[in-house]
């Protein structure tokens, strides 16, 4: 039995309120215990992280990781920037639509990352990355809820994308078709739906998305993009804004290369208005920056004054929440021993928004280390490893067999 306590840090777990100093044990892979001073057992390997943060592992429920998919050069590996972010799921945002999406579970979804890899099936066969993600023929509600439903076990829902922006509509190209098929396709097999929309006016607005199409549970992604009227003309939150959240609507922030503007987001959380779900949507147009990772995007939104509880509740069982996976997210007893340790540090630091504008903030996240399943996967300084003197102390061994010269 292998069992590892992180001992004295500071416990953040939304899910079952708990936001103390505590221990936490890990036995063969999974969260045996949460509490204060836990009891010292034989063959514990203890790790120290006073003053640190403990937390479940980080949910990234939008980026794009579809990295062997030829259509689309959005993707990334799904190991880029996400472990040493404190991320041990990463949802696959659409990349691939039901005419690929066994391949990529085959390439992707199913190698082992040592991180969890989800995915949306997009309405749209051939998923993203060029003029067909504009054609209703690509948007088969029937196949993509077969593909959603043969593949439950990795698929989280139906997204629909980059759908016939800043163009007139015409006879093959109606207002609302790929969003219209999307809920037929998420009807058919029960899950949600993700809308990364632009409104065109008047055909085709936001209000009418979140009031009237978007379902209880469905996911408004990028909702602080500079396209969408979260403010009304006199700076406040829009009225349906919150209108669309009593009807269930959920609104995530999905950062991007140009789908976060700090004028939209300060205001609207500054007024009580605050993305229900933290997400990066990181590809290759954005890991540079503005994105970086989902450490950068959570000290943007901890900066604008979302107290550090809540940013991780926006980070870990709010998304596990969102795309049905209750087992992540957090750290009960029984569940997979995904974690993320944390340090808070404390300076002056500069974020960047998509408008290639600044915000000054005092804090910001790092990682110290990511456990999936119970193995530490990132651990840049060693915690808990020892020094190569005291190992030749305790493992003395002798020297290498040198090559034989040829």
């Amino acid at each position: 039995m292998s069992t590892t306590v992180l001992r004295n840090g500071h416990v953040i777990d939304p899910a079952n309120g708990i936001d103390a100093v505590a221990d936490v044990r890990i036995t063969d892979g999974t969260i045996e215990a949460v509490a204060p001073a836990l009891p010292d057992r034989p063959g514990d390997r203890d790790i120290d992280v006073t003053g640190l943060y403990v937390t479940p592992g980080i949910i990234d429920m939008h980026a794009h990781v579809a990295h062997t998919h030829c259509r689309s050069e959005l993707s990334l590996h799904p190991l880029v920037n996400t472990l040493s972010s404190g991320v041990t799921t990463v949802v696959d945002a659409g990349t691939v639509g039901w005419r690929d999406f066994a391949q990529f579970r085959h390439d992707v979804i199913d190698h082992r990352w040592k991180i969890r890899v989800l995915g949306y099936v997009n309405i749209v066969g051939s998923g993203m990355g060029g003029p067909w993600e504009h054609e209703a023929v690509e948007m088969n509600p029937k196949l993509a809820a077969d593909t959603a439903t043969m593949h439950a076990d990795v698929v989280v829902g139906i997204k629909t994308a980059h759908y016939w922006a800043r163009q007139r509509f015409d006879a093959d190209h109606a207002p609302w078709t790929a969003v219209d098929r999307a809920i037929e396709a998420a009807e058919r097999c029960g899950m949600p739906v993700m809308y990364d929309f632009f409104p065109t006016l008047p055909e085709r607005t936001y209000e009418e998305l979140i009031l009237k199409k978007a379902r209880a549970g469905d996911i408004h992604t990028h909702v602080f993009a500079q396209q969408f009227p979260v403010l009304d003309d006199d700076g406040r939150v829009a009225r349906y804004m919150y209108q669309a959240r009593e009807r269930g609507v959920i609104f995530d922030l999905g950062h991007g290369a140009g789908s976060f503007w700090f004028r939209h987001a300060v205001p609207a959380i500054q007024q009580g208005f605050v993305p229900d779900s933290i997400s990066t949507d990181l590809h290759t147009g954005n890991v540079a920056g503005v994105v970086i990772d989902m450490l950068t995007t959570m000290s943007k939104i901890l900066n604008i004054g979302v107290p550090l509880r809540d940013v991780i509740a926006m980070s870990t069982v709010a998304p596990a929440r969102e795309i049905n996976r209750p087992e992540l997210g957090t750290l009960t007893p029984g569940r997979p021993a995904d974690i993320a340790v944390l340090a808070l540090d404390e300076g002056e630091f500069t974020f960047v928004d998509c408008e290639r504008t600044t915000m000054t903030g005092t804090r910001k996240l790092r990682c110290e280390m990511t456990f999936f399943a119970g193995e530490a996967v990132y651990n840049p300084n060693g915690r808990g490893l020892v020094s190569w003197e005291q190992d030749a102390r305790d493992n003395p061994m002798p020297l290498p067999v040198r090559a034989q010269q040829f």
